[in-house]
């Protein structure tokens, strides 16, 4: 091939560029490499011809660096060094601008490297803002969000443009990090985007307004997950703790947080129940705070799951209006004596011995130390003889710290006590006590704990306490704190249950599913070691407020305890639990390990909702699913296109408890499940799938231990995060499954159960009558109107003994005769009586037939609620012409 070998006046810009072009082609890098220098030095005007041959070189693609024009300047670069001389100083201010014009139009691309170069060679920063400011919205222009977002920061041109049309599309296109560097260093831009995000938690916001304020953004379903209330709110939350923005201004994204703060408060309390009144009336006092809003759903949620004496008496402490009370409220409130209008404090400290029960003491682990074992450090002099003890050379330490549960209201909370264990003695650092956090003994203390090698400190998830001690004393983000002699039994117990997992893969099929599933974190080590887990009542406890209960103090010296017994169990036997001879070896081996986790995690994330193939193979052939190409079905499985439609009654699951809503949307379209109970273990679910054939529904981890102990796509896993009803119709989609209206409360919705009893209304009067439901005068008054009601509307009396039409959902169960309910007890021959307390008799008039379940007596009759099953399920729902006349016109009620 013919080099260059032209005078430097003679040299074509075009025909280097060609030949550079021909050489990329060819891949011929280390020639092209050699060509370009030399022509480089050859061109009369170097700085103008890298332009002209920039704009010339084909193949240029936003965002990619192995590009022929990058890599020209690349080489470019490397042989300006080698040239200072050639500079814009050579160039009158007319031809320097021009350069600068037409360089700042090849800034189209986002490698930083290919920006950086053309902005140094053709010093771009100093061209006047308004050109610069016109280039960024010609980009904008041109949909190249992140373009001008890159440039505007490189060129420091954020004050110069509109904050929300630089940010709002970015984030519309899942690039908030990039909407973050735009505003990071200016505290009003900052201020700007926490408010429009916060903006954006309120109730009333939909994404249609911003869609159509910026409607050249395609706006992708992953994109739209990302702008749920729940996503923003975390998002403005962290951003006000970031750029340290008062809180103030983000009140929708708090109002947010506090209320699922609250709700899920009200779950562990009336529906977990694992919540002590004490701890739970603390933390939603501090929830709640001066909200009406809250309040007023507090009360709400009260009368609906508590009482209405507690619903009146959290009315009366915040004096909610009379017109945001619920039904009942006020009344209950007028009929309250003087001690029952304020919330029952109860001290059960005072009275609570420190040894507790002996069922308690059977269930849970136990610290070995007498109450005079455990002494609080609140003043120096007790700190002195702390240190003397804790510090010792050669002692083991177990360490564990306490903080008030903020809900993430707070970005980081301060260490409420610290928790000093060794083999005599719990130290409980009062970091409340007046004074004794500010002390610098205080600090100075910890820092050599911390520091000291020749004192093991054992410790579990550590990370979580060093971020809150950060937070409790701000001299440690100047100077951090020296680890050494740090043993993190986390690890550990990771390196367990890896080794527990790969023995369960490669064993017998009969391992039990999920074991230990029941505890977690610290608990479960201590279950998998000792025997016995942790008694977590108190772990969410009000920790800053004095004095502490006994069981708080139980519980805060079993944190730090048991690490010492965890340790001494696995040192004297590593083997038994997989683990090196060497237990300190295993922390220092993590580092690895943790970037191997950190790429799992990105990798589960980018496939959340599709799980691998070869997770899912074989769901096609337990129940074949219909043709459907939207993302996200379950298992990430394209179900097959020429599969039949199944009815409700073939599909047989069982629910995870954690998936209970879905169960009951199922059941309520025909479909047979069980739910498991809110203590069942996971296992359960696996017997009842082998013994009953039944697909089990789960999320989050335990799918992975169920999957492998049933039959190949017998396991399917959904999205936790779903709406019940939206993953209702997932799993009926994925197994084509295509319920009818007539489908529609088949089954009990209490029981599962198929077979109903069909009671007129004079029967189930004389039934009301017999057990004291219904009074003689009331019964006669009841059938008197209801007969009235039924000429009026029919023109004909309901004849005692005459069956009216029967429900929709007839064909689709089974039918039992009411002479099989026994006359006396009023009990199916199973042994359940009929639920006759829910039938209040100011439905007799209006209902005519009742339903119910023989298995567990609960009755039904027809109402509203059909109506709305049926506009939630219409995009699965098979209705007939028939079926759309009716549909309004009956329901089925409980």
């Amino acid at each position: 091939m013919n080099h260059i070998t032209q005078e430097a006046a003679g040299l074509d810009p075009d025909t280097l560029r060609e030949e550079l072009f021909e050489l990329w082609n060819r891949k011929d890098l280390q020639t092209l490499r050699f060509v370009a220098l030399d022509g480089f030095s050859k061109l009369p005007e170097p700085l103008e011809t890298l332009l002209t041959i920039l704009e010339g070189c084909p193949g240029r693609q936003k965002g990619r660096s192995h590009t022929l024009g990058y890599y020209i300047l690349v080489e470019f670069q490397t042989w300006l060094k080698e040239h200072p001389q050639v500079n814009l100083s050579s160039f009158t201010e007319q031809q320097v601008l021009a350069l600068q014009r037409r360089a700042l139009s090849l800034l189209t691309e986002t490698q930083p490297s290919f920006v950086d170069s053309l902005l140094n060679i053709y010093q771009l920063g100093s061209l006047d803002p308004s050109i610069l400011r016109l280039h960024i919205v010609r980009l904008q222009a041109l949909n190249c969000y992140k373009e001008a977002a890159v440039l505007s920061i490189k060129l420091q041109l954020q004050q110069e443009l509109n904050m929300e049309e630089m940010c709002v599309p970015l984030i519309l296109q899942d690039k908030l990090p990039l909407a973050e560097s735009f505003v990071t260093g200016h505290s009003h831009l900052e201020k700007q985007l926490v408010t429009l995000l916060d903006s954006w938690c309120h109730r009333d916001f939909t994404v249609e307004e911003i869609s159509k304020q910026f409607p050249r953004v395609a706006l992708s379903k992953h994109c739209t997950s990302q702008i749920h209330p729940k996503m923003v709110t975390k998002h403005v939350l962290r951003l006000a703790d970031k750029f340290k923005i008062d809180q103030a201004l983000c009140p929708n994204a708090l109002h947010k947080r506090r209320l699922d703060s609250l709700r899920f408060l009200m779950y562990k309390r009336f529906v977990e129940k694992t919540m002590t009144e004490e701890n739970w009336s603390d933390h939603v006092q501090y929830v709640v705070a001066g909200d009406l809003e809250l309040q007023v759903h507090l009360v709400e949620v009260l009368a609906k799951y508590s009482t209405l004496e507690k619903a009146s008496q959290w009315s009366l402490k915040y004096d909610v209006p009379r017109n945001r009370l619920p039904c009942g409220v006020w009344e209950k409130q007028q009929s309250l004596p003087p001690e029952l209008q304020q919330i029952c404090q109860n001290d059960p400290g005072q009275t609570e011995e420190w040894v507790p029960s002996q069922a308690h003491c059977q269930r849970f682990y136990q610290v070995p130390l007498s109450k005079d074992k455990v002494q609080f450090v609140d003043t120096p002099e007790a700190l002195k003889r702390c240190r003397s003890i804790v510090l010792k050379e050669g002692g083991i330490v177990g360490v564990d710290m306490e903080w008030q549960p903020t809900f993430g209201c707070i970005a980081a909370q301060q260490v409420s006590l610290i928790q000093l264990a060794v083999s005599d003695h719990v130290f409980l650092l009062d970091l409340c006590a007046n004074g004794f956090c500010q002390h610098p003994e205080t600090l100075g203390f910890i820092r050599d704990l911390f520091s000291e090698r020749n004192v093991l400190k054992l410790g579990y998830g550590m990370s979580g306490d060093i971020k809150c001690l950060v937070a409790t004393w701000h001299q440690l983000v100047e100077e951090p704190l020296k680890m050494e002699g740090l043993l993190d039994l986390l690890s550990i117990h990771q390196k367990i249950l890896r080794g527990k997992a790969n023995r369960t893969h490669n064993g017998p099929k009969e391992v039990l599913v999920g074991e230990d599933c029941a505890e977690k974190g610290l608990s479960l080590l201590v279950q998998q070691v000792l025997g016995r887990p942790l008694d977590k009542t108190e772990q969410m406890s009000n920790w800053e407020k004095r004095p502490l209960r006994i069981s708080q103090i139980r519980y805060a010296v079993a944190d730090a305890y048991c690490l010492l017994d965890v340790y001494s169990a696995l040192s004297s036997n590593p083997a038994s639990f997989g683990l090196p001879a060497d237990l300190r070896s295993i922390s220092s081996s993590q580092s690895e390990k943790s970037k191997d986790q950190k790429r799992k995690e990105k990798q589960d994330k980018q496939t959340k909702q599709a799980l691998s193939k070869e997770e899912c193979q074989g769901a096609q052939r337990a129940s074949p699913p219909r043709s459907d190409t939207e993302k996200g079905l379950l298992c990430g499985e394209k179900p097959s296109e020429d599969s039949p439609p199944l009815p409700p009654q073939q599909l047989r699951v069982v629910c995870d408890n954690m998936l209970q809503g879905l169960g009951r949307y199922l059941r309520c379209l025909g479909v047979d499940v069980v739910m498991l109970e809110n203590n069942d273990d996971h296992r359960v679910a696996a017997k009842l799938a082998q013994a009953e054939g039944r697909v089990i529904l789960t999320c989050g981890q335990p799918f992975q231990t169920l999957r492998s102990q049933v039959g190949e796509g017998r396991c399917l896993s959904l999205d936790c995060s779903e709406k019940a009803r939206d993953q209702a119709v997932r799993v009926l989609k994925h197994f084509n499954i295509q319920p009818t209206p007539s489908d529609i409360f088949s089954r009990c919705q209490a029981c599962n159960s198929d077979q109903y009893v069909a009671v007129p209304r004079e029967d189930m009067v004389r039934m009301l009558k017999q057990k004291g439901y219904l009074e003689e005068q009331n019964s006669d008054q009841t059938l008197q109107e209801s007969h009235q009601q039924e000429e009026e509307k029919l023109g004909d009396i309901l004849t005692p003994g005459v069956t009216p039409e029967p429900p929709r959902y007839a064909l689709q169960c089974r039918w039992a005769s009411l002479s099989g309910l026994d006359p006396d007890t009023l009990t199916f021959p199973g042994g359940e009586p009929i639920q006759l307390h829910t039938v209040h008799p100011g439905l007799l008039p209006k209902i005519s037939l009742f339903y119910v379940c023989t298995r567990c007596g609960k009755v039904f009759w027809e109402g509203s609620h059909f109506g709305r099953v049926l506009s939630m399920f219409q995009e699965v729902l098979h209705i007939t012409d028939e079926d759309a006349e009716s549909a309004g016109t009956s329901a089925q009620q409980n």
